[in-house]
């Protein structure tokens, strides 16, 4: 925060080229019964390498704006942290995460396999009111795999040619989606989930040397505010995120949209950044950045 802005931007290079190839994503387990905007399992073999630099097995993992969950779930099976804490402010993904970390696991899992997905059926799921967490549980999965995108957000279309003109069905894979949420019973007793607000659960944290936290906000900085059109809360103070997040005693990972907001805040707090190739769900080429304290860790696969 001292150093002269000629003095950061030598300290903080950022690549004009993203970091070697986009992750092939296929080649990465898949975990999560999410289909998910932004999803962050290209990060996962740059998180490897993160905690492959740490010279201990950190205590806790946090993860403030869980969403999907991928990289979370990745730090618990494979054993990276000895525990995991999930938040997301979100009820309706919140009431996934609390379905399948309960002994509720092996009714949501029954539901989706003997589901028949219509279009009629899945009006019917989807207008229904329900206060109980598993049912809710249920539609968001259902909404979550019908919808284009998999966006969760109001006024998102459903899916109609889809795959191979498979419609409403070329997201919905029952035996799959049965299969991951069994899964995760075998890493549940070392994952807490909590549906609130992240950056108060980091601020209560941050004072703990042996946590580290992945912080990968759903809310863009960007005057394009794609946010609002994916996520049902999407704003944020990214300030107030950054300045939260220099507080850390323990490590960070940080990822964002690769926008010149983004590379400012970056500067500001005098973190490094680097940008990381990747595809949109399009196939589109394009890239995000990783910000942390130091990235010397990071390397080309």
């Amino acid at each position: 925060m001292t150093k002269a802005i000629d003095q950061l931007e030598i300290s903080l290079p950022i690549s004009s080229q993203p970091l070697e190839k986009a992750v092939n994503v296929a080649s990465v387990p898949q975990r999560s019964p999410f289909r998910y905007p932004g999803g962050k399992t290209w990060l996962i073999p740059y998180l490897r390498q993160w905690f492959g630099s740490m010279q201990m097995r950190p205590a806790e993992f946090l993860e403030p704006f869980a969403g999907g969950g991928i990289v979370s779930l990745t730090v618990a099976f494979e054993g990276l942290a000895s525990h995991v804490t999930m938040v997301e402010l979100d009820n309706l993904v919140g009431s996934v995460w609390k379905t399948i970390l309960s002994d509720d696991f092996e009714w949501l899992a029954e539901r989706i396999k003997s589901f028949d997905l219509t279009s009629d059926s899945v009006d019917q799921v989807l207008n229904a009111q329900t206060f109980i967490t598993r049912e809710r549980a249920f539609q968001t999965i259902l909404r979550n795999r019908v919808n284009r995108g998999g966006i969760l957000a109001a006024g998102a279309g459903r899916l109609k040619e889809g795959e191979n003109g498979k419609g409403l069905k070329s997201r919905w894979y029952p035996e799959t989606l049965a299969r991951r949420i069994r899964d995760v019973q075998k890493v549940r007793e070392c994952i807490a989930f909590i549906e609130g607000n992240g950056l108060e659960v980091m601020h209560s944290l941050a004072s703990r040397r042996d946590i580290v936290v992945f912080i990968d906000p759903p809310y863009t900085a960007s005057t394009k505010r794609a946010g609002s059109r994916l996520y049902t809360h999407s704003e944020l103070d990214h300030n107030k995120l950054f300045e939260l997040t220099e507080t850390l005693q323990g490590d960070f990972l940080m990822t964002y949209d690769n926008a010149e907001e983004v590379q400012s805040l970056v500067r500001r707090y005098n973190f490094e950044m680097k940008t990381i190739a990747m595809k949109s769900t399009h196939h589109a080429a394009m890239s995000e950045l990783i910000i942390g304290r130091d990235l010397s860790w990071l390397r080309p696969l």
